[in-house]
């Protein structure tokens, strides 16, 4: 019975491969067939000593034979890698699927940077924490009951050897205050920090610091609705179609003059992959993007002292985004039309589960412009302007206290937005303080008073984006439009000085970091030299910065050393599959020898090659009063905009909305 059980999983594994794009995630049977598989390997063979899977996911084909491939091709291998760590040893592991061989197994022993904290870690860390006498007393010396405290692990960071080859956690406590709030976050017990060793499950130290400082009982901070709130101006929708999006194969999406394949992924969270445009019905589709996500998430906060010195968290490669995404909040996190995925992962024990409704799309139309003229001066006025409706795929990570909304925003003029957007709750300090009178002027709070007892500690959100573009093909070239001022003398016009431009093609590596500058401005391009308008310019995207920001830290900084990918706001490398993580394979305690800083000091060429462009996003976040107890959203973008990509504007001739076309709304007054 049990190798007939076998071959009907690797039937129905080797069909769905069949029926399904190359690049969709593990199934959940292929995800139990894999288990099946390892169960019968050793070290998982053994029930007692089966290592933690932290990372299973699809070994995706090579780019070559992903552009080759049709529909109506045969089935490309579908293969799986996996990432398991047993104390002290790492493993990993690479499976094809239908034929059931594990192709490698490689060990990494005693590693110096780890895979990402499982859930199982993340309740051993805290039981242990809470069975140890000296937490425990120091506890009840605050007036407080153990059974009512919550203690979540922090990663580390690095700090030099003494940290090396043991597996750690550094330890926040919050107090349970059931009956005023359910937010934790706001009742720190400041001053106790616990660092535990997750292999052997001990208490290393215990740092008791904070003795004096008042834990915040937590009134006025739970953000749970109960019902009765007044909901003034709410536009209810009375009438209204459907989507004018299609999803075929759960992954594959085409909406308009666009076609991509979306998915969940365990670290990367939401992948876009494969996206093509044409300008119109029947033309031909042109490749922009082979793949694009968000390739590491760096936090790191800005207070020295015992309990915070290390806090810098790699928030992909240490927790993994997809693994902290919860389902979306229906009608809340996205709009009553919008299209839900589930993604199916692995458990650390290798078994599959489903979450639910991880990523939504949805057609925008908010009442923006997408182009508009009128005309006066002819024979009889013109008025004509377009809406501008867009399609958002949208996945939210929850990791620990901060919430981080991640929209990818496709418009039919070829533009793509990529926007990240903050919510949640600040990670704050306990102080004496309870207003700013009494603070001493030499004394430097590394953040801001919120509210009595409670500092929202400065700190900083660097999000990493890798982006494989592939402008009408993979070879592609960077392109720095370099702006300088030209002075005019006054025998050539009245005018005294002019911009100007200058096209540089980056050569190598080197030549494709970028660090912005507001006063030395460039606009930053991507090309295909071999694909020429008809007017002689090379097809293009640029991409165009928002509000953002740079690191300060020190390069010397330990944080710093280990997030080298924020050095600079844009990087370009050739294309290499393996450097896909701007932290690294493995993040968690790392000392940044493996980042995107270190692979480009290589310096390749890059100039009409398959190349990737790296894109950070950043924040500087200085508390305030209104982020307490939980923060209204903040959100900042790039676009990838088309450049001598279309011959014109390509959504000249789309046709205006009429009053048939749209949802009735009316606006609610007062409560419903």
């Amino acid at each position: 019975m049990e190798s007939l059980a076998s071959l009907l999983l690797i039937l129905l594994s080797s069909f769905a491969s069949s029926s399904s794009h190359p690049l969709d995630p593990l199934t959940f049977t292929e995800i139990s067939t894999i288990r099946s598989i390892l169960s019968s390997h050793p070290p998982f063979s053994h029930p007692n000593s089966f290592p933690s899977i932290t990372c299973l996911s699809l070994l995706e084909p090579p780019k070559t034979s992903i552009l080759s491939w049709f529909p109506s091709s045969p089935p490309l291998p579908r293969r799986a890698t996996v990432t398991a760590y047993s104390p002290n040893l790492t493993h990993l592991l690479s499976i094809d699927i239908p034929s059931r061989l594990i192709l490698s197994h490689s060990t990494i022993p005693h590693p110096s940077a780890f895979p990402r904290l499982t859930s199982s870690d993340i309740s051993r860390v805290s039981s242990t924490t809470l069975s140890d006498p000296r937490v425990i007393r120091a506890i009840q010396n605050r007036g407080l009951d153990p059974s009512r405290i919550n203690c979540l692990p922090l990663s580390p960071g690095w700090f030099g050897p003494q940290e090396e080859n043991r597996r750690l956690a550094k330890v926040q406590c919050f107090a349970l205050f059931h009956n005023t709030t359910s937010n934790f976050y706001m009742s720190p017990i400041e001053g106790l920090i616990v660092l535990v060793d997750l292999d052997v499950g001990a208490v290393v130290w215990i740092r008791d610091e904070g003795r004096g400082i008042p834990v915040p009982n937590g009134e006025g901070t739970d953000y749970r609705y109960t019902g009765g709130a007044a909901r003034q101006g709410v536009m209810m929708e009375r009438a209204g179609g459907g989507t004018g999006f299609e999803v075929e194969g759960g992954h594959m999406v085409k909406w308009g003059n666009w076609e991509l394949h979306v998915k969940a992924d365990e670290r990367a969270g939401i992948v876009v992959s494969t996206t093509k445009v044409r300008e119109a019905e029947g033309e031909e589709w042109r490749s922009v993007m082979y793949k694009g996500f968000a390739s590491e998430l760096f936090v790191p906060y800005m207070e020295g002292s015992e309990g915070w010195y290390f806090r810098g968290y790699m928030d992909a490669g240490e927790y993994g985004l997809g693994s902290c995404a919860m389902p979306l909040v229906r009608l809340n996190d996205c709009p009553r039309n919008a299209y839900y995925m589930d993604a199916v992962f692995a458990g650390e024990d290798g078994r599959p589960f489903v979450r639910p409704d991880v990523i939504c799309l949805f057609e925008r139309y908010t009442g923006d412009v997408a182009w508009r003229h009128s005309e006066l001066f002819s024979d009889e006025a013109i008025h004509e302007s377009r809406p501008k409706v867009t399609l958002v795929a949208r996945m939210v990570a929850s990791v620990g206290n901060y919430d981080y909304i991640f929209d990818w925003e496709f418009q039919q003029d070829g533009l793509i937005k990529i926007k990240v957007s903050l919510s949640g709750m600040l990670m704050v300090k306990g102080t004496v303080y309870q207003n700013m009178s009494q603070v001493p002027k030499e004394h430097d709070l590394h953040g801001t008073l919120v509210t009595e007892n409670l500092i929202g500690i400065t700190h900083d959100h660097f999000i990493t984006f890798y982006l494989d573009m592939d402008i009408d093909g993979p070879n592609n070239s960077f392109v720095k439009v370099h702006m300088t001022k030209q002075e005019i003398s006054p025998e050539e016009s009245p005018r005294k000085s002019i911009l100007k431009f200058n096209r540089e093609v980056a050569k190598t590596e080197k030549d494709g970091r970028i660090k912005l500058n507001l006063y030395d401005p460039s606009e930053f391009h991507v090309v295909n030299p071999a694909r020429l308008s008809k007017v002689g310019n090379p097809s293009g995207y640029k991409i165009v910065p928002a509000a953002t920001a740079a690191s300060l830290l020190d390069l010397a900084d330990p944080p710093q050393l280990r997030s080298g990918f924020t050095n600079n706001q844009i990087w370009i490398t050739p294309y290499n599959q393996s450097e896909e993580w701007a932290g690294g394979l493995f993040a968690y305690q790392s000392r940044g020898d493996d980042t995107l800083a270190v692979w480009s000091e290589r310096n390749r060429p890059i100039e009409n090659k398959d190349i990737v462009t790296w894109y950070t996003l950043g924040f500087h976040h200085i508390p305030c009063q209104e982020d307490y107890p939980l923060m209204p959203t903040v959100s900042s973008s790039f676009d990838l905009k088309p450049v001598n990509f279309f011959d014109k504007n390509p959504i000249l001739r789309a046709a205006p909305y009429f009053e048939e076309d749209l949802p009735v709304c009316e606006t609610i007054a007062n409560s419903i």
